[in-house]
């Protein structure tokens, strides 16, 4: 079932209640705490979560809701909202506007709909299942890439890969034609405007890639785990995105060996 125009316009509403704590804090003297993982959090991380899981509670109370800061509330329930205030924490930090706030919503685990949104340079995608992705309202598609030695591969840092999936990443980088880092969840926008070809990642967390997979896929683009099964709330983390449908195939026998 395709998302309906309620739960599209109930997105934005989220991506816009967020956007003004991240706005306040950008650039701005915060205290950084970091949390048991070892990762950055902010309070902009905390009030613009907080801020979407309030409107929830009162607009869509049956719904479950997935959260970075937060946690889960309902997680079994047939609708989940899934929540990442500010992806993309280290570089909000460090004052370069390569972060998104991504909102997923998936429907018995599978993503169905998905915003990102870059309040800085007032930038926003929105994937919903069965309709093509836009970009500040207008269409966007990705673009044909058939061999993996003309394409551009993006990765937020190599740094996520250890063990074996370092082996494997690395493997694939040195049959693409460049490698980029650092675009954190906006490099998905980007594959979908047809900018970048490849996004591999690993160790993400459903509200890491939730919101990403409609936006890709309705773009026209393919987005699996590094098995090449569909990614749902169960999914191990590790994610492979491509504009074309062939690249991606290319891509998964690469990271196999």
């Amino acid at each position: 079932m395709t998302p309906d125009g309620a739960f599209v316009d109930l997105a934005e509403k989220l991506a816009d209640a967020a956007a003004p704590n991240l706005r306040r804090y950008f650039r701005a003297t915060t205290t950084i705490e970091t949390k048991a993982d070892a990762s950055p959090v902010t309070a902009a991380d905390r009030e613009a979560e907080a801020a979407m899981r309030a409107i929830l509670e009162a607009e869509a109370p049956d719904h479950g809701i997935v959260g970075e800061e937060f946690g889960a509330q309902r997680g079994d329930a047939e609708y989940v909202w899934v929540l990442d205030p500010l992806d993309g924490t280290k570089s909000f930090i460090t004052g370069k506007p390569t972060f998104g706030t991504l909102i997923g919503l998936a429907r018995r685990g599978v993503p169905v709909l998905g915003v990102m949104d870059q309040p800085i340079l007032k930038e926003r995608w929105i994937g919903v299942e069965g309709r093509a992705t836009t970009f500040n309202g207008t269409p966007i598609a990705t673009r044909p890439c058939g061999a993996l030695d003309r394409a551009w591969l993006s990765a937020t840092s190599p740094g996520m890969f250890q063990g074996s999936d370092f082996a494997a990443f690395e493997r694939l980088r040195q049959m693409v034609w460049h490698t980029v880092y650092g675009s954190e969840c906006l490099a998905y926008g980007l594959l979908a405007m047809g900018f970048i070809d490849l996004v591999v990642e690993a160790d993400l967390k459903p509200y890491d890639f939730c919101a990403l997979v409609p936006v890709v896929t309705g773009a026209g683009g393919a987005m699996t785990d590094w098995r090449g099964r569909p990614l749902t709330l169960e999914s191990d983390g590790r994610v492979v995105a491509a504009g074309d449908a062939g690249l991606l195939d290319a891509a998964l026998a690469a990271l196999a060996g």
